[in-house]
């Protein structure tokens, strides 16, 4: 696989060496003058893995959104390893920034397999053999190679939901983001996500309702209530707090102890 081209370093001791996410003092609001976010701060290290929990309407989306640039103009800063989402830089950014939304088909829209899981790193320049091998690593890794060939919509959807990964895994991205990984899929399915997801080698964000699947895969969580950070630590820890979670509409499946779930793997380096 042909790896992306490091970011640019960013200012003084930024580059590679400085956080995956660096958020200081955002807050956005709409056009019609809602305002979804009121100075979050938050900080990722690289190979860290974070879920993002909190209620419909706590401001996770627009979070989400300005990590890439999809959102601007709020006050306060973002930054990826190092370099400021920022106008001159949204092309590196959103080769680093690489989100998985819900449903896939937001993102599958070509003939075959292959074609959709090649179609970023082709926009971006690469061709030929190093295209190939990019594309073919990237199935790979997502355990759906064999199906290169099909049409995306001949697929499940959580096979579907790995090609999505796939299209974004191929241009080795500097932190990945999950937007509710878990929805819709059968208890199998779901397994094998949570299976390639412990094997990724990126910094990962997951954004989820899901509470047994954040535990099993995020060491940490961030609870987002009413734009602002409410809660931040140890995922087991945060599971456990019942005040915190009736005070921002998060519910444990019924009898499901959060003590009982082995911790999730720590930090990748």
């Amino acid at each position: 696989m042909t790896a992306r081209a490091p970011l640019s370093p960013g200012p003084p001791g930024g580059g590679r060496t400085a956080p995956s996410l660096e958020v200081r003092g955002l807050a956005y609001a709409y056009p019609d003058g809602h305002q979804a976010l009121f100075g979050v701060d938050l900080t990722v290290a690289r190979g860290e893995r974070v879920a993002l929990l909190g209620p419909n309407g706590a401001g996770k989306t627009t979070l989400v959104l300005h990590l890439n640039g999809i959102l601007t103009g709020g006050a306060g800063t973002v930054a990826v390893a190092g370099l400021p989402v920022a106008e001159e830089n949204l092309a590196e950014i959103r080769r680093a920034v690489g989100i998985v939304f819900q449903d896939p088909d937001d993102q599958l829209f070509m003939p075959t397999v292959r074609e959709d899981v090649a179609f970023g790193p082709a926009a971006a320049g690469v061709r030929g053999e190093a295209l190939r091998s990019r594309v073919d690593r990237a199935l790979e890794r997502v355990g759906m190679a064999e199906y290169a060939e099909r049409p995306p919509h001949h697929l499940s959807f959580g096979q579907r939901r790995r090609v999505a990964v796939a299209t974004v895994l191929v241009m080795d991205p500097e932190i990945l983001v999950l937007d509710e990984p878990s929805s819709n899929l059968d208890p199998a399915a779901r397994r094998e996500l949570a299976d390639l997801v412990r094997e990724l080698d990126v910094t990962l964000l997951m954004v989820t309702h899901d509470l047994p699947y954040a535990l099993e895969l995020c060491p940490r969580s961030v609870v987002l209530g009413e734009g602002v950070i409410a809660a931040d630590g140890p995922t087991a820890a945060l599971l456990s707090d019942t005040r915190l979670l009736r005070a921002h509409r998060l519910e444990l499946p019924y009898g499901f102890d959060p003590g009982s779930v082995p911790a999730a793997p720590g930090r990748r380096t």
